[in-house]
């Protein structure tokens, strides 16, 4: 997709009515239909927010950026994620966190980014974290700086996103569910599954309005 097609298309997404957890659960892990909101508010989630950074490639084509998290000891080493992250003291709301997370994780400068809007929160059984994604836009492609909490920067084109063919399934297994067949995405060659996806199958939900 264009990106000038993009930025026009993207001030309309302000006010346009979101698809939630119908949009969420239509990439949604077994696990996760199991939470309904009652259950989730009752396990006194952690806060996190995460950012949906779009920008123009060399030939003014859409991408946005996922990151390869490091192998570390913990529930999502080694997964595909936004650049984001659990609040801190010192974020006035959920849009800083995402924002500082940002800058920190991949290097893009926060006075570069338009943010367009909140979409609807995610909720991660196995960490029992609430994230509130952000949709983000910034101008020119950015010159990204990774740390040492990313082993890779992901750059996607929309267009690929948009594709229905990269919708797949995989059985997956983890420390917190045994092997199980889950719903994803195939990006970059990259298998994208849990909170990531679900948030973008409401981005793309939105963006197909």
């Amino acid at each position: 997709m264009n990106f000038d097609d993009f930025n026009t298309a993207i001030i309309a997404l302000e006010d346009t009515i979101l698809g939630g957890l119908s949009s969420q659960l239509k990439l949604a892990p077994k696990i996760r239909t199991q939470f309904s909101e009652e259950l989730i508010a009752l396990r006194n989630p952690k806060k996190a927010a995460v950012l949906a950074l779009f920008y123009p490639d060399e030939n003014n084509q859409t991408h946005f950026v996922l990151t390869l998290r490091a192998t570390y000891k913990g529930a999502h080493s080694a997964q595909i994620s936004f650049p984001g992250g659990k609040t801190a003291k010192k974020d006035s709301n959920l849009e800083e966190t995402a924002l500082r997370e940002t800058f920190e994780e991949v290097g893009v400068f926060s006075d570069d980014i338009r943010i367009i809007r909140p979409i609807s929160d995610a909720y991660i059984p196995p960490s029992n974290f609430l994230v509130t994604p952000f949709i983000g836009v910034t101008m020119q492609k950015p010159v990204f700086k990774k740390n040492y909490e990313v082993a890779h920067i992901i750059e996607i084109l929309i267009s690929d996103l948009l594709n229905d063919a990269n919708i797949t399934s995989k059985e997956m297994e983890t420390s917190y569910m045994k092997k199980e067949e889950v719903p994803c995405f195939k990006l970059n060659n990259y298998i994208v599954w849990g909170a990531t996806a679900m948030i973008l199958s409401e981005i793309k939900d939105l963006l197909k309005q």
